[in-house]
């Protein structure tokens, strides 16, 4: 490819040098068309040569990008579009300068819009940009068809060229097309007015980093926009020949489209010299806490939308700081990705503005100040990942044992206390038919029932143990009043939070509330207990108060140590306090989004 650049620059240089001597040689230029001076042709084609060699320039460095072949097919339409004694007798010459012609505006639209990736970003953008080609390839065969020299008309005046040749595909031409040219030249002026706010717009929304990048290229932008709209404007209100004669338009032109290699050189400079933030970056990042990377890296780059992706090898995957996977944008997402590291083994991805593209130097340079860091970060995001998958895992267990609490529940009431219940029927039967003459089988019945009902109550006992069905059935609040009317110790429900809350929580709380009566009927020789359930905003705080000995240690016993396993496989939290004479707080919050 770099040799097909070589050849285009040639044949640019060629061309302006063909130019440039046409408009030297006197002797051969048609009648009554107005020409530049030697000095000022000179300086003409030589900007234009400068805009062609940028555009290569820019075709080598960043091949992948559309931005350079498209200012190269630009600045060729540019030189091409003039209408030259060159061409003035050839009609494929001539034809080549009225399709060029046309297409200078819609070319030079198309890579200001797409800057810097070379490519279009929104549907609006590709629908504007695709109606200004198919307008200006209408003009374009209309010239074609009906060009004629004695149609062409600058500031007011017909210009009377016998010698030049006439439409290329019909060589008739149409004499007048004066009012066609104003058609042309009124939606032309729309036209750029619409590319001039979509630029505008485009710096506007951009961030601080890529702004700084896309300012000199949109500020070309707009003086090329405003000389097109000035000049178009001039002509539509049929201007002055002494307008056109004059050095102004000249100048205009000149400086406009020299403004655009010199935009591009103003933004590799900018570039290289912003990666003086690098060594700021650095410094940030040996005081930085983990976590930081990303937010150090979007104000170095400034892009505050900048995404980090850290590689997890036994994945294979990208994921975000908190160990979330991160899918990659796809191409023609609006977004760029810059992978750091070995394409087989990366260590990150940049997910970032495309204007960042043009900075590739800077990306490369803070990536490789980043990379001890964000090794650093991809560990911590593993940790959190693996964290994260164990305290997925502990709460699927607990789950699975409530699931399996209530299942026994559910056997225990509907087998085998039924069963029971139909003996103890059973036995009241019997004994009613045997009456008290039945040599003391009465007595033994009555014994019977009576363990019977014991084994019932003791049955139901367990059964609540296991899971209480007024829990699933009322709520907690039902739950937590049942609970105090069994506790052997006095206990106060403060307060309990009467609607419904979901289920792992409500579990949690009954089981966290059920455990510490427990223990203090059993250790702490208190004489009351006060309970407090209360839900603020998305946490549910569970406090259980008593006024015994103290001195609870969860380390030498499992149930208080089960207990913070439930709260903390929900993402809660435990505290206890419990110094010895004082009475025991137990403290727990629970999530409850």
């Amino acid at each position: 490819m770099r040799a097909v650049r070589v050849l285009l620059w040639l044949a640019g240089a060629a061309l302006c040098a063909r130019l440039l001597l046409a408009a030297k040689d006197e002797h051969h230029r048609p009648a009554g068309l107005t020409y530049l001076s030697t000095d000022k042709a000179l300086l003409h084609y030589t900007v234009a040569l400068l805009a062609i060699t940028v555009g290569l320039v820019v075709w080598d460095r960043r091949p992948e990008s559309l931005t350079g072949p498209l200012l190269t097919a630009a600045s060729f339409a540019y030189v091409l579009s003039e209408l030259d004694p060159l061409f003035h007798r050839s009609r494929l010459g001539l034809a080549v300068a009225l399709v060029a012609s046309p297409l200078v505006i819609a070319l030079f639209a198309h890579v200001f819009l797409a800057y810097p990736t070379g490519r279009l970003g929104s549907r609006l953008e590709r629908g504007f940009v695709a109606s200004i080609y198919a307008f200006e390839l209408a003009v374009a065969l209309v010239y074609l068809l009906y060009y004629d020299p004695g149609s062409y008309v600058v500031g007011g005046i017909r210009v009377d060229c016998p010698q030049c040749g006439k439409a290329p595909l019909t060589n008739v031409g149409w004499h007048d097309l004066t009012g066609a040219g104003r058609v042309r030249d009124g939606l032309t002026i729309a036209v750029i007015a619409v590319a001039a706010v979509l630029v505008a717009a485009k710096l506007v929304r951009a961030a601080p980093g890529p702004r700084r990048v896309l300012l000199p290229f949109g500020l070309a932008a707009l003086v090329l926009a405003a000389h097109g709209a000035v000049v178009f404007g001039l002509d539509l209100a049929g201007s002055s020949t002494d307008f056109w004669t004059s050095s102004t338009v000249f100048w205009s032109e000149t400086v406009a489209v020299l403004a655009i290699p010199v935009a591009l050189a103003a933004g590799v400079l900018w570039s290289r010299s912003s990666r003086s933030a690098v060594a700021d970056l650095v410094v940030e990042l040996e005081h930085s806490p983990p976590g930081s990377v990303r937010a150090a890296l979007a104000r170095t780059l400034g892009d505050p939308s900048l995404e980090l992706g850290l590689w997890l090898p036994e994945r294979r995957a990208f994921v975000d700081g908190d160990g979330r996977a991160l899918e990659l944008p796809a191409a023609g997402s609006g977004r760029a990705v810059t992978v750091l590291g070995p394409e087989d083994a990366p260590i990150a991805a940049l997910v970032h503005d495309p204007a960042l593209l043009e900075q590739r130097s800077l990306l490369d340079a803070a990536g490789a100040a980043a990379r001890f860091a964000l090794e650093n970060e991809r560990l911590q995001a593993e940790l959190r990942l693996q964290l994260g998958e164990a305290r997925s895992s502990r709460a699927r267990i607990v789950r699975a044992g409530d699931e399996e609490r209530r299942r026994l529940e559910r056997d225990l009431h509907d087998g085998a206390q039924q069963r029971l219940l139909g003996l103890g029927l059973a036995l009241q039967l019997a004994r009613a038919r045997l009456g008290t003459e039945a040599d003391g089988a009465a007595e033994l019945l009555a014994e019977a029932e009576a363990e019977l009902r014991a084994a019932l109550d003791e049955l139901r006992e367990l059964a609540r143990g296991i899971h209480p069905a007024v829990l699933t059935e009322q709520g907690l609040s039902a739950a937590l009043r049942s609970l105090a009317a069994r506790s052997p110790v006095p206990v106060t429900i403060a307060e309990a939070p009467e609607g419904r809350l979901p289920g792992p929580v409500e579990a949690a709380a009954y089981f966290l509330v059920s455990e510490a009566l427990a223990n203090v009927a059993k250790y702490a020789r208190a004489s009351s207990v006060r309970v407090n359930v209360v839900r603020v905003d998305e946490r549910v705080l569970v406090d259980v108060d008593d006024d015994g000995t103290g001195g609870a240690d969860p380390s030498r016993g499992s149930g208080l140590r089960g207990l913070a396993d439930r709260v903390h496989a929900l993402d809660g939290e435990l505290a206890l306090e419990s110094r010895p004479g004082h009475g025991t707080h137990l403290h727990a919050e629970l999530p409850c989004a």
